[in-house]
């Protein structure tokens, strides 16, 4: 059990660390303005990534925060891993205000207590992953939740904001679920094994998905209304199918704490959304910030995942 909880602290540090690499390479790969980001996906902004270094690192930490994740979940329940994994917004923040030079407000030092907290809640109250089995066709429907999700969220993106960005960040948040409960019902890791099962291909897909809209939704919309919409759609859902598909509890007695600590460590997370935003430093003091940030015309992001 520590060593499933520390894997899942392990993959929220890379995921966090990974994220603030990306910042840099989607605002220099973003070539739209806000008012033209409506309307369709940007099918080149990922190939533009690629070739940046940073980019290229920052997925080499995402593959090893997903092996972590892997190693989470084979003995911890999706809605500890889950809430653990968003936590990586508290990485953003801190490594943001040591790096980056954000200062953060007494709610946002509040906020990273509270995922602390709450992480520790859910350690020491989760009990062991659920022991039920899910078959093909849960892992089929898994398939077919992504093939779904891709078509939300092409149409989304044809929006209008408010609407368009928090619709994309549910799509991606969606996804990252996905992708959560894909890994836990995996069969194993030999590469026969993989090529076998279904759910490694969702997961596959999930990830294309949900890095895609998420990093599309980013591009020109609000990334404190994303990053929101990511963190709860990829911790509300996985938990509630962890407990009633998968058999996932809590140590006998601990359920008011688990329960405390995935809504203090999941509320906290978005007090820290706005950690989505690689320029808020020099916005701050910018001319005509005030009005432009009110536009959503210098908001970046900073927290665009991967996760494998």
């Amino acid at each position: 059990m520590l060593v499933s909880l520390t894997a899942a602290l392990v993959a929220a540090l890379f995921y966090g660390i990974a994220s603030v690499m990306q910042a840099v390479a989607v605002r220099e790969a973003s070539n739209r303005a806000t008012e033209d980001a409506a309307g369709r996906v940007d099918p080149g902004l990922v190939p533009r990534m690629l070739r940046q270094w940073r980019f290229v690192a920052s997925l080499c930490l995402d593959l090893l925060g997903f092996i972590a994740q892997l190693i989470a979940l084979q003995r911890l329940p999706l809605f500890a891993v889950q809430a653990i994994v968003a936590a990586n917004l508290a990485v953003i923040a801190v490594v943001a205000s040591l790096i980056i030079g954000v200062a953060l407000s007494w709610r946002e030092w509040l906020a990273v207590a509270g995922v602390v907290a709450g992480v520790g809640l859910l350690g020491s109250s989760a009990g062991a992953e659920g022991a039920s089995a899910a078959g093909a066709v849960f892992k089929i429907a898994l398939i077919v939740a992504v093939a779904g999700l891709a078509i939300c969220g092409v149409v989304a993106a044809r929006l209008r904001d408010p609407a368009r960005t928090l619709l994309l960040g549910v799509v991606a948040g969606l996804g990252y679920g996905v992708l959560g409960i894909a890994a836990r019902v995996l069969n194993g890791f030999e590469p026969l094994t993989l090529v076998r099962d279904p759910a490694a291909y969702a997961i596959a897909a999930a990830g294309i998905v949900s890095f895609v809209f998420y990093a599309t939704a980013l591009e020109g919309g609000s990334v404190t209304v994303a990053t929101a919409a990511v963190v709860l759609a990829e911790t509300l859902p996985p938990a509630i199918i962890g407990v009633v598909f998968l058999g996932d509890k809590t140590r006998p007695g601990l359920e008011p704490a688990a329960v405390a600590g995935f809504l203090l460590a999941v509320t906290s997370a978005l007090m820290l959304a706005r950690f989505g935003e690689a320029e808020h430093a020099t916005r701050d003091k910018a001319p005509g910030s005030t009005a432009d940030a009110a536009a959503g015309r210098h908001e970046r992001p900073l927290n665009v995942r991967t996760e494998g």
